[in-house]
């Protein structure tokens, strides 16, 4: 062993003895330097399996053995309950001989273990960042007792929240617990998928002066097993006939039969109606249940069976998740991993691939694309796979450059203001004007928050009963504030159910969960609605019908797809490359859609005409170029080119009806426009304010466009796209 191993504490010695290790890995040998011999901030970015959890804990641990804190002396934040979970077991068994308590605090522990915790506050504490607000704000009075002392804050799986207002909403909490205690404590994060590791490094040390070291570990070789095939969806089988169950259901079971096995899904339906089948298949077949759900809507009970039946050694166990076990839970057993459609990113792919190919074996994933059949007379659109493009292009983007998508920072997190600012009064209970401006202004994540802007936010509350000013001229409280901080849900910065309704006249038709524009045309309810008013206020959409028939591609609340993974799908349908992991089906799949690609001349072509007045646009953007260039064209071409209705699917074509001698000017009237000086601020009229993160509906509109207009519009890309349609 080496020389780093003779400064571990004696029972991490002895559990590294115990279980077999020959050495420590690179990373933990690198980790462990920077832990001991510095004071700075560590960056753990490795692979999948590379030991980056025993890299940060190792020295922590010997650090908290050797010189006892007085207080709790780490906290580890993860992203969600099942990783809390999974680390709390791990954490015990290393820890089982040494005096230090491993504490997990979040809704499902039970309050008298909490109670226990704060009376006598030492050891590691892990936590969500929900848990770690309700801390903050209900006890503020025992902050510097309970964190006194603390050395380490852990954040695992950073990725998942750099570029988000959660990830904004810890550095705010990280913050503020050092300027309670007035002790600068050290920040480690692990992730296994960084785009961009400067960007990390400067996100870790917010708000901190010290520097973040990242040792830079060459990743080993692994071996990878890919496949992706395709189905086109068969009419519902009659209930229990075998031979009639879907093709890609029955290719499913086949491939998970027996076996452990986790199934991603893009949505929580999907894992419902895939393991609904799979049981069918299954008892059809009297083969035994060994199916599971877990998700984000599952009770706590189901998704702990869950976990344990994919953990359980020598038995078959398959379970279907959303990203809930996206994330670094270990199941070091699993065999192989199923995505259904095509994953939103590059990282959410790296992040499923390393579920399995653990304990020296080699990675295993299989990608299954299903769509309806399009009909000889269906629109282009509809018959393009976008499934299927996008699975193969997020493989090559990585195979072919190991990219990974940067995280873009958050410039104006306005509905996370409104939550620091409520959350920092609920733990004060009464503060001047300056003291919140001060606390508020000096986090790093409002740095583009001036003093003139957050008091018009302060006014508005004030006019909101959110906030009130005493005799004495400081602020508190007020009822209707008040009442938002005292629900468990104020807690968490993300929406609870961020969705439109949907109303034809007084009948209420839906809801969808996606942002709709007037003149937009999307399908519910097995009908195809064109939006007449939007109420972004009441989350109200007025509709009326039209005919055709919608077709949804879009998931809601599905995040947002990087505008490099729009331009390799687009390569993928122009290139002749056949792809070795394509079975059969895809590949047949895919040389169909490249047969319609050439008659398209979809290589110099963005725009096509349809027939009676429509046309589709294929910019090739991502997500949010995209919704930009859907604005752009409400905006400007609306009037001046006749265009009756937009519609299509984020973020992979719009269509537009328009007079058809109006046709060869719309593509002439865009590339005009991405030439003009046009500035974002032009897109969104001073009435139009909409509201998208959970407490934007207390915002002042002036704020809020502003917002929006900086990040959630990127007029700078489209221009860029633009110029390559020339």
């Amino acid at each position: 062993m080496s020389k780093t191993f003779s400064r571990l504490a004696p029972f991490i010695q002895e559990y590294i003895y115990n279980n077999n290790w020959t050495e420590l890995r690179p990373v933990q040998e690198a980790a462990c330097e920077i832990i001991f011999d510095s004071d700075a901030h560590l960056l753990v970015a490795a692979g999948t399996a590379a030991g980056k959890t025993e890299a940060a804990f190792l020295p922590v641990v010997t650090i908290l053995y050797e010189q006892k804190p007085q207080s709790i002396g780490a906290i580890y934040i993860g992203p969600i309950k099942a990783l809390i979970n999974d680390q709390f077991e791990r954490l015990n068994d290393l820890l089982r001989e040494a005096d230090i308590p491993v504490i997990p605090w979040h809704g499902d522990v039970a309050q008298s273990h909490k109670n226990k915790a704060v009376k006598n506050p030492r050891g590691i504490l892990q936590i969500t960042p929900e848990s770690l607000e309700s801390l903050l704000i209900n006890k503020s009075n025992d902050l510097v007792r309970l964190f006194g002392d603390l050395r380490f804050v852990i954040i695992d799986e950073v990725h998942a929240f750099m570029g988000t207002e959660r990830g904004c909403q810890i550095l705010c909490q990280l913050a503020r617990l050092a300027y309670v205690t007035g002790k600068q404590h050290r920040r480690i994060g692990l992730s296994a998928t960084l785009g961009d590791y400067l960007l990390a490094e400067e996100w870790l040390r917010s708000d901190t002066d010290k520097q973040v070291m990242t040792p830079r570990i060459e990743a080993g070789k692994r071996n990878i097993k890919l496949a992706l095939e395709h189905f086109y969806t068969a009419q519902e089988p009659p209930s229990g006939k075998v031979s009639e169950f879907s093709n890609s259901d029955r290719y499913i079971f086949n491939l998970s039969k027996g076996s452990k096995c986790l199934i991603f899904a893009n949505n929580k339906s999907q894992t419902e109606s895939i393991i609904a089948s799979l049981r069918q298949i299954a008892a059809a077949e009297r083969e035994p249940d060994i199916y599971h759900v877990h998700h984000g809507s599952i009770a706590a009970s189901l998704r702990q069976v869950a976990e344990n039946a994919m953990r359980e050694k020598n038995k078959p166990a398959v379970t279907a998740a959303t990203l809930t076990l996206e994330v670094g839970v270990d199941i070091g057993n699993l065999e192989r991993v199923i995505q259904l459609e095509a994953p939103m990113s590059v990282a959410s792919f790296l992040q499923r691939l390393g579920r399995t190919g653990r304990r020296g074996k080699s990675a295993d994933m299989r990608f299954v694309c299903v769509e309806d059949e399009p009909l000889p007379e269906a629109p282009i659109f509809e018959q393009i796979p976008w499934q299927l493009l996008q699975s193969i292009a997020i493989i090559q983007l990585y195979v072919e450059e190991r990219w990974v998508e940067p995280f873009k920072p958050v410039k104006y997190p306005l509905s996370l203001l409104y939550h620091q600012t409520m959350s920092i009064l609920a733990a004060m209970g009464e503060i001047s004007p300056a003291g919140l401006a001060k606390q508020v202004l000096s986090l790093s994540a409002f740095k583009y928050i001036s003093q003139d802007d957050l008091k018009l936010l302060l006014n508005y509350l004030i006019d909101l009963d959110h906030i009130q000013k005493t005799d004495t001229g400081k602020l508190i409280l007020g009822l209707a504030g008040a009442k938002i901080t005292n629900r468990f849900q104020f807690y968490a910065v993300f929406p609870e159910n961020l969705e439109f309704i949907v109303k034809h006249d007084v009948n209420h038709i839906g809801s969808i969960a996606m942002m709709p524009n007037v003149g937009s045309q999307f399908g519910l309810a097995g009908r195809n609605w064109e939006v007449v008013e939007v109420d972004f206020r009441k989350k109200l959409v007025n509709v009326k019908p039209v005919e055709g028939q919608a077709s949804i591609f879009w998931r809601g609340g599905s995040g947002v797809i990087h505008t490099k993974i729009l331009q390799r799908m687009r390569r993928v349908l122009l290139e002749e490359v056949e792809y070795s992991y394509l079975q059969p089906n895809a590949l047949k799949r895919l040389q169909v859609a490249r047969e319609l690609a050439r008659n398209l001349e979809l290589d110099k072509n963005y725009i096509i005409q349809l027939p009676k007045g429509k046309c589709v646009i294929f910019p090739w953007m991502g997500t949010v170029a995209f919704r930009t260039l859907e604005w752009l064209l409400n905006c400007f071409c609306r009037e001046s080119l006749g265009i009756k209705s937009i519609g299509g699917a984020n973020p992979y074509y719009l269509t537009v009806r328009l007079p058809k001698d109006k046709f060869t000017s719309l593509h002439g009237e865009i590339i005009s426009l991405c030439e003009q000086r046009i500035i974002p601020e032009h897109l969104v009229s001073d009435t139009e304010a909409p509201e998208i993160q959970k407490y934007d509906e207390y915002i002042p509109y002036p704020l809020l466009r502003r917002a929006f207009v900086h990040d959630f519009l990127d007029l700078d890309e489209v221009k860029s796209l633009v110029k390559g349609w020339l």
